[in-house]
């Protein structure tokens, strides 16, 4: 049985502990986020991601918000009406059917969702379905051991298994990339289809 994170604690998707772990705007610049990027945040959750992203990808770019959740993207565009942001396009999604056209984004991103899918393979390829080639793809995970914060063990992925089914999945140039104690990022290229 997966782990799956509770709407009202939603609260909790921007605390200044998930801060210090997970610097959003640290992140999108260790995976290589850059000016003009079609962004799919998927499970985006209340923007903690998606909101700097549309920063850094600038008006060239758009971020595509995705989530299952509609209490999630209720707050979302909360946050696009307070700050003004015009290149964030909310969506709400189902698992595995995201609702975007095929190969209509540049770079993938999927933070701390992986390990509460049922069929991660399904997801994955759902992912590859909306990405161009040549396309990115970075997975932020639970490091898979023992900590003070987060899911239980046992839920969590192993980065090793997230680089073997980027690659069955056809990514390449597949790199782990050490965030801290807590987080491991795998990131790839799209070679094929």
């Amino acid at each position: 049985m997966q782990h799956h994170f509770d709407v009202n604690n939603k609260k909790k998707l921007d605390s200044p502990k998930r801060r210090e772990m997970l610097p959003p705007r640290t992140i999108l610049t260790k995976i290589g986020l850059k000016e003009g990027d079609i962004f799919a945040d998927i499970g985006c959750g209340i923007g903690y991601f998606s909101i700097p992203a549309a920063d850094v990808i600038a008006h060239k770019g758009i971020v595509y918000a995705l989530d299952v959740q509609e209490e999630m993207l209720e707050e979302l565009e909360k946050k696009i009406k307070e700050n003004k942001i015009d290149n964030i396009r909310p969506i709400i999604t189902e698992k595995y059917n995201f609702k975007l056209e095929d190969n209509s984004v540049s770079y993938a991103f999927i933070c701390t969702v992986l390990h509460e899918i049922d069929d991660v393979i399904a997801f994955i390829n759902e992912t590859k379905r909306i990405l161009a080639v040549g396309g990115k793809i970075a997975v932020v995970e639970w490091k898979k051991a023992e900590s003070d914060w987060g899911p239980p063990v046992d839920h969590r992925l192993d980065s090793s298994d997230v680089k073997i089914m980027l690659n069955d999945a056809g990514f390449k140039e597949i790199e782990n990339l050490e965030l801290n104690e807590y987080f491991y990022i795998v990131t790839g290229t799209l070679i094929y289809k």
